[in-house]
């Protein structure tokens, strides 16, 4: 794996409050690999040379507990919102699972993004910190279909495996539920699916579903994602033209009547999808004084 030069890991954030409840960002990793087709972390405006093989970041883990040291508000850390920081390199250069100890040792919560079921592994490192901080876990799911997601997400675990990933986090004790983000418009967005993906989560144990009930689309990301269309959805390409031109939302033409469907089978099975709610149920908000005295 090639190695790029950075000065820092962790960046303080200020949109936490409406993103998870999240303090900080930080990826370990920069590209991703898992080839999905609509991936928003393509657009040139990220400047990611080559996003499709994976690069670590030199010293990771020094700078990383060098900024954690200095750190007075233990907060939650959000991991993978650029690139999936459980991709395939991962098993071999375990930098999650070094970041992870890290956070456990300095007593900070976690916010993880993932597609992958690798997560798994690292399974007693998050309940440790759970039992010290915050954690919550973000499974992406965009379709209830196995085939589909060999499709439009190729090199990741299909859906059923992360279904099952999110029955065993959740079986542990840790806070896990679906972003359900992209809805790709013409392709993932009949009402069936968003049912049945609501059915799934809720027999998954999955506290929690997200979504913007649409995507996102701009420059080199555009380009990608039509290319592929051209491929395995022939013709659908020409409806995203007329339908969207240039526009960078891109929400699903049955915005309104899908969205009701998605929060009355959510309500059904008491899944939260409101922001606000699903931050208020996973934060413990714990104070530093209080980690400190479980020591």
């Amino acid at each position: 794996m090639e190695f790029i030069k950075t000065k820092t890991i962790l960046t303080k954030v200020k949109y936490g409050v409406s993103w998870y409840g999240v303090d900080y960002n930080m990826n370990l990793y920069r590209g991703c690999s898992h080839g999905c087709i609509y991936c928003d972390s393509r657009s040139n405006c990220y400047h990611i040379d080559n996003f499709d093989v994976p690069k670590g970041k030199e010293k990771a883990l020094l700078i990383l507990e060098k900024e954690l040291s200095k750190k007075s508000d233990h907060g939650v850390i959000g991991i993978g919102s650029m690139s999936d920081t459980y991709n395939p390199l991962e098993k071999q250069y375990e930098q999650t699972k070094g970041a992870l100890k890290l956070i456990s040792k300095y007593n900070f919560g976690v916010s993880i993004d993932t597609k992958s079921d690798l997560i798994l592994r690292d399974i007693d490192l998050l309940k440790e910190i759970n039992s010290k901080n915050n954690v919550i876990i973000k499974f992406t799911i965009t379709t209830p279909n196995d085939e589909l997601s060999k499709i439009i997400e190729p090199n990741v675990c299909v859906s059923s495996k992360r279904f099952a990933a999110i029955k065993k986090l959740s079986d542990n004790g840790i806070y896990t539920g679906i972003m359900l983000n992209p809805i790709l418009p013409f392709i993932t967005d009949s009402e069936d699916d968003i049912k049945k993906i609501v059915k799934l989560a809720y027999e998954s144990g999955a506290k929690f579903i997200h979504t913007f009930m649409g995507m996102t689309l701009r420059d080199n990301q555009r380009d990608y994602y039509y290319e592929k269309l051209d491929i395995y959805f022939k013709g659908i390409k020409d409806k995203y033209i007329k339908y969207y031109k240039s526009s960078y939302n891109c929400p699903v033409p049955n915005y309104k009547k899908l969205y009701k469907v998605f929060t009355d089978e959510c309500d059904k099975y008491r899944i939260l999808y409101n922001m606000k709610d699903i931050i208020k149920a996973y934060k413990k908000d714990i104070k530093d004084d209080e980690q400190i005295s479980l020591f």
